[in-house]
């Protein structure tokens, strides 16, 4: 690319290159470290030559196969601009939907509300929650196995402003990151639950979003056996159990909750009507 050519110019030929002008545009923002009417204003100003370098190097890693997000660096979730690269699963929009059964869930609590996401990896569902309920009595607790996907939620927390105060991180693998005592009126999860050689998983999941994250024995069900067995220790009496659920687990998440004595077991679809969200009340 011509260092010397305005940043219409670039985005015209990142849009070329790439076979998508909206593609084009996030890049292009990213690059030049601008983005909306900002962006807009700065079109026919000579793009730099560290900008170049830079959207050479990200049209580079896209053109090689690299999801978006990830060139990116950043995805938005809900209200949310988080970063996110290979370290933590890409969010999406089926997420955003479980996300939004927690948040309904613990703001219908009467007073101060403890809630925690367990695997939070990028921290979108946690931040959601800290970000949607009201600051004033909310706990949220985010946790995971994982120090690496941390780090990014650590990252990601910063940007959330006072809401920030609310959160608690823990390390560790599910129940074990939180206090033995803690109590939360909603715990909430996007767990690994593909089944292990699935041949639905698409080829980029596979090859680029971490596969810790992804898959979870025979029957893609065993993370959700733990977190479905351990959840009532860590509930208060009237407390709920928020997971992420593949398309094809429905029935067989409905059996578990129901073999555990939970109540007001429901399966909730994602937009495409396929299950997505299992929610279920503490066993008595």
């Amino acid at each position: 690319m011509n260092e010397t050519v305005s940043i219409r110019a670039l985005l015209g030929q990142t849009a070329q290159a790439v076979g998508s002008q909206h593609e084009a545009r996030w890049l292009c923002e990213v690059a030049v470290g601008l983005d909306g009417t900002e962006f807009d204003a700065a079109l026919d100003e000579p793009a730099t030559s560290g900008t170049v370098a830079r959207l050479d190097a990200m049209v580079a890693r896209y053109r090689n196969g690299e999801p978006i997000q990830y060139v990116l660096g950043r995805w938005s979730f809900r209200h949310l601009d988080l970063a996110v690269d290979r370290r933590v699963l890409i969010p999406r929009p089926e997420t955003e939907l479980v996300a939004g059964h927690a948040i309904e869930l613990a703001a219908a609590v009467v007073g101060p509300r403890t809630v925690a996401d367990l695997g939070t990896g990028s921290g979108a569902i946690g931040l959601a929650l800290a970000t949607e309920l009201p600051i004033a009595d909310t706990t949220v607790w985010m946790t995971d196995v994982d120090d690496a996907a941390l780090a990014v939620a650590r990252a990601n927390l910063a940007g959330v402003g006072r809401a920030a105060a609310n959160v608690r991180i823990g390390a560790g693998p599910w129940f074990d990151a939180l206090p033995p005592d803690l109590r939360c009126d909603v715990i909430v999860s996007n767990p690994p639950y593909v089944a292990d050689g699935s041949p639905e998983l698409d080829g980029s999941v596979l090859e680029w979003e971490p596969r810790t994250a992804l898959f979870a024995g025979p029957d893609g069900l065993d993370d959700i056996r733990r977190l479905v067995a351990g959840a009532p220790e860590h509930l208060v009496g009237t407390g709920h159990l928020v997971l992420e659920i593949g398309a094809d687990q429905g029935a067989a998440v409905a059996g578990l909750f129901d073999a555990d004595g939970y109540r007001d077991v429901r399966i909730h679809p994602d937009l495409t009507g396929r299950d997505r969200v299992a929610t279920a009340r503490r066993p008595r």
